[in-house]
Parts: structure tokens; C-alpha cells; sequence
């Protein structure tokens, strides 16, 4: 699903392994074995997301909106 979006930016509402909400602007690099690595625009560092952990996200331009 997020393969179609690599090199461009999403945004996302995460939960990560302790439970915590953040909403981040990523910058997709490559998706593999359910984890998508990116940079986080806001910090500029490297990332892992699981995307099973993705709780909403949407494509910058307004496409590809979606919730769980």
C-alpha cells in the first residue's frame, strides 16, 4: 500500500510499542516486511514505522486518505 508513495511525503497518526500517539510528516524511503523507513520532517532523522502500528495517515497532495 505504501510502496506507491516512496520518495514522497505522508502524514501519519502512530502508536508506538509503549502505547504513545504522535502525529509526524515522513518522508517515505522504502517499505519492507511491514516496516516503512523514512525521515521524520519534523526532527530530520532516520525512522522505522511498523505499519501496522499506523493508525491514520494521508498523502500530502490530499489523495489516499485512511483510518483504521
Amino acid at each position: 500500500m505504501f510502496e506507491k508513495y516512496l520518495e514522497q511525503t505522508i502524514e501519519i497518526i502512530y502508536e508506538d510499542q509503549k502505547g504513545k500517539i504522535t502525529q509526524r510528516k515522513i518522508q517515505i524511503h522504502s517499505v519492507r516486511d511491514s516496516r516503512i523507513r523514512a525521515t521524520c520532517l519534523e526532527t530530520g532523522q532516520p525512522r522505522v514505522f511498523n505499519v501496522n502500528n499506523i493508525l491514520s495517515w494521508r498523502h500530502e497532495k490530499g489523495r489516499g486518505s485512511h483510518a483504521s
